[in-house]
Formats: structure tokens, sequence, C-alpha cells
């Protein structure tokens, strides 16, 4: 396992965007732009393909410490920092309809009147065709 797979696993595991992986970062004085770190997570294949170095993981490990305890004059529990990263709608199961209301986009559509259930019924265009093949029934 390389250093980039594990930066990706930590990187999902803790929901983590670029821009505050960026800034986790730059609690230990590490500057690094997301254009950098896009690179790191692209595939091997890509010609963009940065491999993420020993001291590269070593500093965001430290920043990770950093952001997810605090320090010791000013500690954090790392439950809350952790479900701080979720967007609103992940954070509670009982979401009411009208919060997910919010994120779905309104369209200025007139509404449609509903199709009745009853439908003609459908006309025939194929007639029944009688095959000859030789065989009697």
């Amino acid at each position: 396992m390389t250093n980039n797979d594990i930066f990706k696993k930590l990187r999902v595991a803790l929901q983590l965007r670029d821009d505050q992986i960026v800034e986790i970062l730059e609690l230990v004085d590490f500057r690094m732009s997301k254009g950098e770190l896009g690179n790191i997570f692209r595939d091997e294949e890509h010609e963009k393909y940065m491999e993420c170095g020993d001291q590269l993981l070593r500093n965001f490990l430290n920043g990770l410490v950093i952001h997810l305890r605090g320090t010791k004059e000013n500690p954090k529990n790392p439950m809350e920092v952790i479900k701080s990263h979720k967007p609103k709608f992940e954070t509670s199961k009982n979401v009411d309809q009208k919060a997910k209301a919010e994120f779905k986009p309104k369209t200025g559509a007139p509404k449609k009147k509903p199709i009745s259930k009853r439908q003609p019924p459908k006309v025939s265009v194929v007639e029944k065709v009688v095959y000859k093949n030789g065989k009697k029934k």
C-alpha cells in the first residue's frame, strides 16, 4: 500500500474536502495548493499523477492530530469535529421534508394534469395469421 492509498483512504473515511485538507496542512506550516493536492488523488496512469512523499503524509497526520484533538491549551472533542465534516442533511436520520426540499432544484415548469387511469383498449394492428406448414391439428 502506497502513501497515496493511505492518504485517499483517510480522506474518504474522515469525509474531508480538498480545502479542509489544505487547512489541516497549514496547521503545521506546510503549504500546498488544491491543484497539487488533486494530483496526489489522481489515478497512477494519469500524466499529472504525483506521488505522495513521506514528508507530506507525516505533516498531514500531524496536522490531523491538531485538527481533531486540538492543542493542550484548547482541547477539542474529536467526534464533534468529525460530525462537523458531514453535510447538514446527513447528520440526523430524522430529517424533515422541509430540509430535504431546500436541496432540490426548483423548476419553473407548470404542473401537469394527472393522467386518467382508464385507457382505451389497444387496437390490434396485425391480423391473426394461420400458417399452413403441412401439420394437421
